[in-house]
């Protein structure tokens, strides 16, 4: 799906960037063509800042996926969730980070996160990244403690898994 909405713009790199920006904040866009985040309504000017485009970018590019059903469905309907990946350090919880070599394999999840709960590890949120949507997605999982070392051993000896982190 992320390729088919890039394609919509690949003759403009700066509309393209747009629409990655919307796409990883979680951001929609509302009947009058403003980028706006729940009720609140981001200035266009702020986004052209933030990836170094000029405003009237912003505005064009909202203006083509409310023209486009198929966008307008997309992009009306796109919500963000709260992270507590960058809040972690602030509040003393781990964040595991698993990359893996398909993400359309199924049970990835399932599986990574039976092995927390099959050692008592509590999690506070699981972040799984859709691979329609970006390259290399990754599975984010936050717990309440550190976790130890022969479960990451465990973990990185998964079939699937490519690579492991914690932070």
């Amino acid at each position: 799906m992320f390729d088919e909405i890039m394609q919509k713009f690949e003759g403009s790199p700066s509309q393209q960037a747009v629409i990655r920006l919307l796409l990883e904040r979680g951001f929609s866009v509302n009947d009058e063509g403003r980028v706006v985040s729940g009720g609140i309504e981001i200035p266009n000017t702020g986004i052209a800042r933030e990836i170094d485009v000029d405003r009237r970018v912003v505005d064009s590019t909202t203006s083509a996926i409310l023209e486009d059903e198929e966008l307008r469905r997309i992009f009306q309907n796109i919500s963000s969730i709260p992270s507590l990946m960058d809040l972690a350090p602030v509040l003393d919880l781990s964040v595991l980070t698993v990359e893996v070599g398909d993400a359309d394999e199924p049970g990835i999840v399932a599986d990574v996160t039976s092995r927390l709960a099959a050692r008592d590890i509590s999690i506070r949120q699981t972040i799984s990244e859709d691979p329609e949507f970006t390259n290399e997605p990754k599975l984010y999982i936050v717990t309440d403690e550190p976790l130890p070392g022969d479960l990451l051993n465990e973990l990185s000896a998964l079939e699937f898994v490519r690579k492991i982190s914690i932070a």
